[in-house]
């Protein structure tokens, strides 16, 4: 969900305090390895849905690195043009938002599909702040909606390990928002009325970790916090209004 799910994520870097020149000095020298890799994660999703607690997706991960494409388990991006401190990428990435009727007694009679989202991305980095924006489309034909995101994220490194805090807004389409949040006349109930979700604007702030100290391999932490716009906090089916999302993950090179 980043808003609409888990969105797990994305998997995040940072660091601890240093010195502006030191960090950009660090930066400049830091060539990441390319090749085949393989790990495991796990990404934890705190629901507000009525009665779904949490979503616990296992992620098995086999992927690749190279000087345009990354694969990292089932997100992929190809980096189509890059300028100076700017670069532009195509994107493909799963949406764990489904449900059915199993999950949750507000389900009842309901269900609905995780999807595929693809799009671009746009960064733009200078010394260690980073601007990411990104525009999506289901291209399942699930939801038929479409989400736009921008993240600012800041940078610190001490030693081998690196801290990202940040903070996001997202728009997502009224059709992805009634999708996954609305009820349809067909669907309701006497405790879940009719309900028709707009487009949302949501809200998040997070810190990443990373650090290759571990079994020598990358490890990757990051937790993010979600405040959901009325659209989603109004609907039948959901009974809060704000979230945590985290996901944990290892990987090394063949």
């Amino acid at each position: 969900m980043s808003t609409l799910r888990p969105l797990l994520p994305v998997m995040l870097s940072g660091c601890l305090l240093l010195s502006s020149a030191a960090i950009a000095q660090q930066n400049r020298n830091f060539a990441p390895p390319q090749g085949f890799l393989y790990g495991v994660g796990v990404g934890v999703n705190q629901e507000i849905y009525q009665g779904y607690k949490r979503r616990v997706i296992p992620l098995p991960l086999l992927g690749y690195r190279g000087e345009k494409l990354s694969v990292y388990g089932p997100f992929v991006s190809y980096e189509l043009m890059k300028a100076n401190e700017v670069s532009l990428t195509a994107k493909l990435s799963p949406r764990f938002s489904g449900y059915d009727e199993g999950d949750s007694d507000v389900f009842v009679g309901m269900k609905r599909k995780s999807s595929l989202d693809a799009g671009i991305g746009l960064q733009y980095s200078l010394d260690n702040w980073t601007l990411d924006t990104e525009a999506l489309t289901d291209v399942l034909g699930n939801s038929n909606g479409q989400e736009v995101k921008l993240k600012f994220s800041y940078s610190m490194r001490y030693g081998p390990v690196q801290l990202s805090p940040e903070v996001g807004v997202s728009y997502s389409s009224s059709k992805l928002v009634d999708y996954y949040y609305g009820v349809r006349q067909t669907e309701a109930s006497f405790n879940r009325p009719a309900y028709r979700a707009g487009a949302a604007v949501n809200y998040h702030t997070g810190l990443a970790l990373r650090t290759p100290v571990f079994f020598g391999g990358m490890t990757r932490l990051g937790l993010q916090y979600h405040w959901f716009d009325n659209s989603i906090a109004n609907s039948p089916l959901t009974d809060s209004d704000k979230g945590l999302s985290a996901i944990f993950s290892w990987s090394t090179f063949f």
